[in-house]
């Protein structure tokens, strides 16, 4: 195939051999998977900022810190240097990311390197060696949701121990391999303790997890997870292995339950789209 423009400097330099195909592309980035050595990698390429939104990149990059004063001061002036380095923060905090969370013990994509702007990493594959499914092309009896559900609350966990909230978590970003959910995508991943956004991304990620999972389990959906992982994040009790219950009892601690039940009512209705469509897609294959 054609080599992408964003691909060629990485073979020059010998960092892969060779682009083998297309894997997925969207708004944000397009994946590839290449050949390096012996291995097949997936490269993303990420998109300059003219196809993002800054309003959400703001919201999402809320209390991160640039790599040198001039760059914050110029970030805050909304400077052309300003908005550069905040497409540079939003590349670079992917790989910071994958770095952290591996280390925190989270699923997630190895990373191999930041190369002028595309991040090699390892290729999550199924049981045949071949690049593995996201959660939302499979289905699932209601153990293995339940299950699986119980397994991501845990990543989430682990994710907010090491500081941080993936801020947009669904079943369009996590695969499954042989050993279960690898979470990935993570560009926008969010420091809980400084920004203001923080519970609300987290109940809007703990809700699509339920929201998907509970089409298998209907259960899943009367669960509170959110909450209670917050409130224990709040009194500095949460452990990577914290006993959960799924149930939140109002303690008096103050928080916008407004925004947050707008958060939920969000994936709630995005579920329900999610589900009409595949009911529409099944409908058309009959």
């Amino acid at each position: 195939m054609k080599i992408p423009r964003g691909l060629q400097p990485l073979i020059d330099d010998g960092i892969i051999d060779e682009v083998v195909r297309p894997l997925k592309s969207g708004k944000e980035a397009a994946v590839f998977l290449v050949a390096s050595g012996d291995s097949l990698r997936c490269a993303k390429v990420y998109k300059d900022a003219n196809h993002r939104g800054f309003q959400k990149l703001a919201q999402y990059q809320e209390g991160r810190k640039a790599r040198g004063s001039r760059d914050e001061r110029a970030m805050g002036k909304r400077s052309r240097h300003g908005r550069k380095q905040q497409e540079e923060e939003w590349k670079n905090a992917e790989v910071d990311a994958l770095y952290r969370l591996a280390a925190a013990g989270v699923r997630v994509p190895r990373p191999y390197g930041y190369f002028v702007g595309v991040l090699v990493m390892e290729m999550i594959a199924d049981e045949n060696g071949n690049p593995a499914p996201r959660l939302n092309e499979v289905s699932l009896s209601p153990e293995l949701a339940r299950q699986y559900h119980e397994f991501m609350i845990r990543q989430i966990v682990l994710m907010l121990c090491a500081g941080l909230i993936h801020g947009d978590l669904s079943e369009y970003n996590v695969l499954l391999d042989t050993g279960g959910p690898v979470v990935i995508d993570l560009p926008q991943a969010v420091e809980a303790s400084v920004n203001n956004s923080a519970f609300a991304m987290l109940a809007r990620d703990v809700g699509n997890m339920a929201a998907y999972f509970g089409q298998y389990a209907p259960e899943l959906l009367e669960t509170q997870y959110a909450r209670e992982i917050w409130q224990l994040y709040q009194h500095a009790e949460l452990k990577p292995d914290t006993v959960l219950t799924g149930v939140w009892v109002d303690d008096g601690t103050s928080v916008d339950v407004d925004d947050v039940m707008l958060q939920i009512e969000e994936a709630r209705r995005e579920a329900e789209r999610r589900q009409r469509g595949r009911e529409e897609a099944a409908e058309a294959e009959d």
